[in-house]
């Protein structure tokens, strides 16, 4: 997987230099920021493929600088790279639309492999092929696998990456239960489930695309078994 455009954001220049090192070294390009002023001018001049994102950081922390990149719709994947290790940390960058946290010191080795796995999922909904419609529909739902959003009605709904993966294993299987399971192995690509991101995406994908989010229509749990999609 050649030339692929990484952003580093971290207010540690050592940090810095030593993820590009890494990178560099598995033929990444590599472009590094020290806050979020210089980060968000370099989005706008240019595409990045993934972005690390630290989360302590002087000024704009890393939450806050992740939350306001959705908010203007750059759907850019992002790892969380973290000091703390706690799971209410974890579960906050996962809300705000981080693909990934992972706690320093990290593996290196662990790290590429994360990065890589992530675009190539990415890549698999943005690439055109022709085995890969550029769009899926199920009922009142558009996904436009192109752009990542989905159309309900007159609606367009941006999503993250990882919420765009998820609803559309959802769609491919409609009236199915799916076991949090199921939905990892699929979509996360992991045989471990953590039932805590399972909670944070279903909840994220209920606020984007049901009326009323607390008395879902749509995206149901099937108590004891899973979820289930109805279009």
């Amino acid at each position: 997987m050649p030339d692929l455009s990484i952003l580093v954001i971290d207010d540690e220049i050592p940090v810095l230099k030593a993820i590009k090192s890494v990178l560099s070294r598995e033929q990444m390009k590599v472009t590094c920021a020290q806050s979020s002023k210089e980060a968000f001018a370099l989005l706008k001049e240019q595409r990045f493929d993934l972005i690390l994102l630290d989360v302590i950081m002087p000024g704009q922390d890393g939450f806050s600088f992740l939350k306001e990149m959705r908010k203007q719709e750059l759907l850019t994947p992002v790892i969380l790279l973290s000091g703390r290790d706690e799971d209410t940390s974890q579960v906050k960058g996962l809300g705000l639309g981080a693909d990934d946290y992972m706690t320093k010191p990290f593996s290196k080795t662990v790290l590429v492999s994360k990065i890589r796995a992530i675009i190539r999922r990415t890549q698999q909904y943005t690439t055109s092929a022709p085995s890969i419609p550029a769009t899926a529909t199920c009922g009142s739902f558009t996904l436009r696998l192109g752009s990542q959003t989905v159309i309900r009605g007159e609606d367009e709904i941006s999503l993250s990456a990882k919420e765009f993966s998820l609803l559309y294993y959802f769609v491919e299987h409609p009236e199915t239960v799916l076991t949090k399971a199921e939905l990892f192995t699929n979509v996360w690509k992991s045989d471990v489930t953590d039932d805590n991101t399972i909670l944070v995406y279903i909840k994220r994908l209920r606020d984007k695309i049901e009326e009323n989010p607390s008395k879902p229509q749509h995206l149901l749990t099937v108590w004891g078994k899973g979820y289930k999609f109805v279009p």
